[in-house]
């Protein structure tokens, strides 16, 4: 009954910045763990970020290395990953997500913990 969307995506040239934005057009997110999730061709989806309900816990996965941003706003409406200096690898379909469970308070990179998706927003750097 959580149906995300995700907005922000676009073309950027390598070294840019670009902010993605995930939301339930029904309802706020405030009950949920939220986390991003990343997608190239040919490749498994990946964790990117992830972040507790009060947003005072965030974890980051693996190809971050201290680019990326993850936030909520706090009325618990919208999450928020801000990324900065892009790669081409970080070409990619992106996702938020939302937790299998409600009132969880710990932020998790497990994917198997979360249970709605978004369709997913493109982000592609060039060059």
């Amino acid at each position: 009954q959580v149906q995300l969307v995700e907005s922000g995506g676009g073309l950027v040239q390598a070294g840019g910045s670009l902010t993605l934005s995930c939301s339930d057009s029904g309802r706020a997110l405030s009950s949920y763990s939220m986390g991003w999730f990343h997608q190239a061709p040919g490749k498994e989806r990946e964790v990117v970020a992830a972040i507790s309900r009060s947003g005072g816990n965030t974890r980051y996965g693996p190809s971050v290395n201290g680019r990326f941003t993850i936030s909520r706003d706090s009325a618990g409406n919208t999450v928020a990953l801000q990324m900065s200096d892009l790669k081409p690898e970080d070409t990619a379909v992106y996702y938020c997500a939302a937790h299998r469970e409600i009132n969880i308070y710990y932020a998790t990179l497990r994917e198997d913990e979360y249970e709605s998706w978004g369709q997913g927003t493109q982000v592609t750097v060039s060059s």
